[in-house]
């Protein structure tokens, strides 16, 4: 896939330049996310996506540069849902034309529209397999997996999206971010194969709601850590004895507060990305099925998968038993 050989690398700077600011899975999560579910793949969609597979990861975090590096309007609404502010949940909007038709542009942007955001990117990619148009499929997976990675953060769906309404501002980066690169390397991210979804409609919502449903234990298990411990056990300090803040004014936690707060999470983090992993799968398989399975073997040179193939079957191993720190990427 001569055309994308180069992008991958320019996607990984332009990540590594905003990863440091970002309100997400981050790259850690994001990237592990989508290389992840590549492995959970069956295999009449695995093979083509493991061609791919470097472009798969790495693309993970373009929805962010977009959003932070590129400043681009409309993507900002993509990445939540404070549900609390659309009222019960009966009375949601089914569809995003109908969200558009019952609410303002400024109430869209300020309280998200993911979950109708993900459905729409389905009938996009079920259309790209459809096609068998190989830039799509590859371009709307790689994102579809942002957008489902974020939509396993809890607070993705809330609007205390940061703690910011109940003292407790941080919270979300250190959850997401800061939590993965200190621990992920010890996760086990294999998961089933990927299933079919009869109703994509349904499968979005009920994953908006079990992710929802976490806003609260998580909220209450920091407040009550925090609570009980000394300030200077919760945030690093500098030499002067002041709370250590990065440019953009935000308290640094220590390392000490981050290891309790895993602990007392009991494994929130690494199943909610297993999840997400899960989901992502599933979604893909769930597209490339409505599509019609198309037969994916005629997008790649022969040669390209026969190349692959003695890697994929290493790296189905070494995922078989959660490692993904040892697989190896494969370039197009």
């Amino acid at each position: 896939m001569k055309n994308f050989r180069m992008r991958p690398r320019l996607i990984a700077l332009l990540a590594l330049i905003i990863g440091f600011f970002t309100l997400s899975w981050g790259i850690v999560g994001h990237e592990r996310i989508n290389k992840a579910a590549v492995m959970a793949l069956p295999k009449q969609v695995q093979v083509f996506f493991y061609n791919h597979i470097d472009f798969i990861t790495q693309e993970a975090s373009v929805p962010d540069i977009r959003k932070y590096a590129l400043n681009y309007k409309d993507e900002n609404a993509r990445h939540y849902f404070d549900m609390e502010n659309f009222g019960p949940a009966d009375a949601f909007p089914q569809t995003l034309e109908e969200a558009k038709q019952k609410y303002d542009a400024k109430f869209l942007n300020d309280n998200g529209i993911l979950p109708w955001y993900i459905e729409d990117m389905m009938a996009k990619l079920t259309k790209a397999f459809k096609d068998k148009n190989r830039a799509e499929i590859l371009f709307l997976a790689a994102d579809l997996g942002h957008y489902i990675g974020d939509a396993h953060m809890p607070l993705h769906t809330s609007a205390n999206h940061d703690g910011q309404l109940s003292d407790q501002k941080g919270i979300h980066s250190l959850w997401e971010s800061r939590l993965p690169e200190l621990y992920a390397k010890n996760y086990k991210l294999n998961v089933p194969e990927a299933q079919y979804y009869e109703d994509v409609h349904k499968a979005v919502w009920a994953m908006i709601n079990d992710t929802h449903s976490l806003v609260k234990p998580l909220l209450d298990i920091d407040k009550k850590l925090r609570t009980s411990t000394p300030e200077d056990g919760v945030f690093k300090k500098d030499a002067e004895g002041k709370i250590l803040k990065t440019k953009y004014n935000t308290a640094v936690f220590s390392e000490e507060y981050a290891e309790k707060l895993h602990k007392d999470l009991n494994g929130m983090v690494e199943s909610q990305m297993r999840k997400a992993i899960a989901a992502t799968a599933s979604f893909w398989y769930t597209a490339w099925v409505n599509a019609g399975k198309p037969d994916l073997s005629t997008l790649d040179a022969p040669a390209v998968t026969q190349r692959n193939y003695p890697a994929l079957q290493e790296d189905l191993k070494l995922y078989q038993k959660g490692d993904l720190f040892g697989m190896k990427n494969q370039n197009d």
